[in-house]
Order: structure tokens, then sequence, then C-alpha cells
């Protein structure tokens, strides 16, 4: 049986300034409990067990974009944990794409923020209160 809880293999985002996007995220996702779990040049990969989250420099050589409408979400273990990667993002060069707290409109169990790193994709940390959505979602 795999023990992986993801129900995905990875995502990656591509920078144009590597240095400084490995730079944010060794700052950022350790706030998570995310640490460095691989590196080859130009690539960097980030997860808590499996290389989960990519950074890296586009594989073809041409100028990384970002993606319109694309968000790496991001699993926050606490609400505290969600400011903490906040805080942790606009120390480290990110801007504010929406304050820590709740989002009604996402379902009352959701807290989370939303950050654009220094290459401007979107991420989000937010968490779930499980046991509120056991109440709400599956006990009914």
């Amino acid at each position: 049986m795999d023990d992986n809880p993801s129900i995905l293999s990875h995502v990656s985002v591509g920078t144009n300034q590597f240095e400084r996007a490995v730079a944010f995220y060794d700052a950022v996702l350790s706030t998570l409990g995310c640490k460095r779990i691989m590196e080859h040049p130009g690539a960097v990969a980030y997860g808590k067990q499996y290389p989960e989250f990519w950074v890296q420099t586009p594989i073809n050589g041409q100028p990384a974009t970002i993606g319109n409408g694309t968000h790496i979400g991001f699993i926050a273990p606490t609400k505290e944990a969600v400011h903490a990667f906040y805080e942790a993002s606009l120390a480290a060069g990110g801007v504010d794409d929406g304050a820590p707290g709740p989002r009604p409109d996402y379902g009352e169990p959701y807290y989370g923020c939303f950050v654009r790193d220094p290459d401007g994709h979107k991420i989000e940390a937010s968490y779930w209160d499980m046991q509120l959505i056991q109440e709400l979602y599956i006990d009914q």
C-alpha cells in the first residue's frame, strides 16, 4: 500500500531569478514544515517527505512566465502557520494578494492567505478545520 498522502506527484513553477526564488521558498515553506528534498542544477524540490513542489528555470531555456488563473495551495497545519507563511512571504519579497483570514465563499472550515512570489506566481497557505469538515459535511 502506498503511504504518500498526496494526490499529485508534484507541481513546478518557473523562475527567471533562480537564487532569489529559492531563497524565498526556503524561508516561506519552512513555516509549513517543508524542506529541500532534492536539488539539480537550476531546480530545487520541496516537501515534507517527497519532492512535491519544484522551483526551476524553464528546461526549454525560454523565460519563465506566470499562469493567469493558476495558483499553488499549500496545506498549513494551523491558523498560526497561515500567518507565519504570510509574514515570511512578505519579509522574503512576496506581495500581498489576500491577508490571512476566513473566506466564507470557500466554506466555514477554510482559513488562508494568498501572496505573489517574487516571480509573480500566486501561492496560498490554507488551514482546513477537519473537525468542522467532519461535522458539516461527513456526519450528515
